[in-house]
C-alpha cells in the first residue's frame, strides 16, 4: 500500500483471547473513514457501546454533508452560503430532493407541482376547531401533519415513486398553510388561503400577516430574508430530527406519519427551541453592563447558567449559517426602520466580549445559527412561540428528501438500536405471600 492511500481494514483483538474482527473501512466523497461493524458480533461476540450515536454512522446519504472542525455546510455539494446569496428556497427544495440544481424547464414544472399543493383540504379546517385557542403551533402541526395521511389516502404508498413524490409536494406545500393556520388561531384572526401567485416565502407572510379587511403589501427585502431563513435551516445531516424522520420510515410508515415524528422530535428546547433561548438569556440579561456579571456566572460550574447560541453539537469552527443570518438581520432591520434595537446591541457586545474570552475560544464556543435568527424572527413580528414551527416548516424539505433517499436505499432496514442491559439478572417469580 501506498504512503498516500487509505488503508482498507481494522482489526479488533479482544484481549486475553484469539478473537479477532476485521472491519471493512468505507470511504465516503469527503469526510474521514468509517469502519463497517455490521459483522462485529459475529466475528467477536461483542457491539458496540455509543450513547447519543456521536460516533455512529446510521446511514449513508448523498444530502448534506459537515465538516465541523472547518465550519463547512454543503447542500449537494454546494456550500450554504453560495445558495443563501444565490439561491430560493424552492430550488433548493429542488436540489435536496433530486441531487442536482434544477435548468429552467425542470425549475417551472418543480413550482407548478410544488404550488398546486398549497390548499388544505377543506374538512382538515375543522381540526383547529377542536384545539384550544392557547394551544402550541407545534401541537396543532404534529396533529393536523400526522392526519393528513387519511385526508390523502392516494399517496401513501410508499413503494410507489410516484406517490412518494406527491407526497412530497403536498408537505412542502402545505406545510406553510398549516403553520400560519396555527398562528392565525391563536390570535383570533381568520385563516388566509394560499396564493398561488406569490413565491414560496412571500406566500407564508401573506398567510401569516393579511387579513380580510386589508390589502397585503409585499416587502421584498422581508420576503428574501423568510426565504434565506428557510434555505439555512432545510437540512442539516443526521440531527435528532431526521434521525427520528428515517427511524419512523424505516418500520414502512406512510411519510406524513414520519414528519409528524420529526415535529415531534424538532419541539424539544435542547433541539428547535434554541433561538427562543437566546431571546430568553438577552432578556435576562438586559442591559450592557450586566454582561460581565453573567459572563462570571456562565463560567461558574455550580450556576447552571448556559452561554445560549454559542457552540454547536457538530460545529467545532463558526457556524457557516451565523455570519449570513448576522448580515440578514442587518438588513431587515435596517428595512423596518429599527436603528438602535436594544437586543442586537446587547447581542453584539456579549458576542464582543465572548470571543476576546480565551474560556469561550478555547472551547469553540463561537456564535451559531441561533444566536442572531431570533432577534430577526422577533423584528419580523413572530411570537416566540413561532420560532419552532418555523423550523419545522424549513426542515419539512430536508426530511422529506432523506425520507425518500431511505426508501430507495437497497440496504434500508428497520431501525433496531441495540442496548447495554444493566437490569437485574434472571430470576424466580415468588407469590406475594412469601415475599419480604
Amino acid at each position: 500500500m501506498s504512503a498516500s492511500a487509505k488503508p482498507s481494514q481494522a482489526t479488533i483483538t479482544i484481549e486475553g483471547s484469539n478473537t479477532t474482527a476485521v472491519l471493512p473501512l468505507l470511504s465516503g466523497t469527503l469526510g474521514p473513514q468509517v469502519a463497517d461493524i455490521r459483522k462485529l458480533q459475529a466475528q467477536a461476540g461483542i457491539f458496540t457501546f455509543d450513547p447519543g450515536y456521536g460516533e455512529t454512522a446510521s446511514c449513508e446519504s448523498k444530502i448534506t454533508y459537515i465538516d465541523g472542525d472547518e465550519g463547512v455546510l454543503l447542500y449537494r455539494g454546494y456550500p450554504i452560503a453560495q445558495l443563501a446569496e444565490k439561491s430560493t428556497f424552492l430550488e433548493v427544495a429542488y436540489l435536496l430532493m433530486y441531487g442536482d440544481l434544477p435548468n429552467a424547464a425542470q425549475f417551472e414544472e418543480f413550482n407548478h407541482g410544488v404550488t398546486m399543493h398549497t390548499m388544505l383540504h377543506e374538512q382538515i379546517r375543522r381540526f383547529w376547531e377542536g384545539f384550544r385557542r392557547d394551544a402550541h403551533p407545534m401541537a396543532v402541526l404534529c396533529g393536523v401533519v400526522g392526519a393528513m395521511s387519511a385526508f390523502y389516502p392516494d399517496s401513501v404508498n410508499i413503494n410507489d415513486a410516484r406517490e412518494r413524490e406527491i407526497s412530497a409536494f403536498r408537505l412542502i406545500a402545505k406545510i406553510p398553510t398549516i403553520t400560519a393556520w396555527a398562528y392565525k388561531y391563536s390570535i383570533g384572526q381568520p385563516f388566509m388561503y394560499p396564493r398561488n401567485d406569490l413565491s414560496y416565502a412571500e406566500n407564508f407572510l401573506y398567510m401569516m400577516n393579511a387579513v380580510p379587511a386589508e390589502s397585503y403589501r409585499k416587502n421584498p427585502i422581508l420576503e428574501r430574508a423568510m426565504d434565506r431563513i428557510l434555505i439555512l435551516h432545510a437540512d442539516h445531516e443526521q440531527n435528532a430530527s431526521t434521525s427520528t424522520v428515517r427511524l419512523a420510515g424505516s418500520t414502512g410508515a406512510n411519510p406524513f406519519a414520519c414528519i409528524a415524528a420529526g415535529i415531534a422530535a424538532l419541539w424539544g428546547p435542547a433541539h428547535g427551541g434554541a433561538n427562543e433561548a437566546v431571546l430568553k438569556m438577552l432578556g435576562e440579561i438586559g442591559d450592557k453592563k450586566n454582561i460581565p456579571a453573567f459572563i462570571a456566572e456562565v463560567k461558574d460550574k455550580s450556576s447552571h447558567t448556559k452561554l445560549m447560541g454559542f457552540g454547536h453539537r457538530v460545529y467545532k469552527n463558526f457556524d457557516p449559517r451565523a455570519k449570513i443570518m448576522q448580515q440578514t438581520c442587518y438588513e431587515v432591520l435596517g428595512e423596518l426602520g429599527i436603528k438602535n434595537d436594544p437586543l442586537l446591541d446587547l447581542a453584539m457586545e456579549l458576542e464582543k466580549i465572548a470571543l476576546d474570552d480565551d474560556y469561550f475560544v478555547s472551547r469553540k464556543l463561537y456564535p451559531n445559527v441561533d444566536f442572531y435568527s431570533g432577534i430577526i424572527l422577533k423584528a419580523m413580528g413572530f411570537p416566540t412561540t413561532m420560532f419552532t414551527p418555523l423550523f419545522a416548516l424549513a426542515r419539512t424539505t430536508g426530511w422529506i428528501s432523506q425520507w425518500m433517499e431511505m426508501i430507495e436505499d437497497p440496504q434500508q432496514r428497520i431501525g433496531r438500536p441495540r442496548q447495554l442491559y444493566t437490569g437485574a439478572p434472571q430470576r424466580d417469580y415468588v407469590a406475594i405471600a412469601a415475599r419480604a
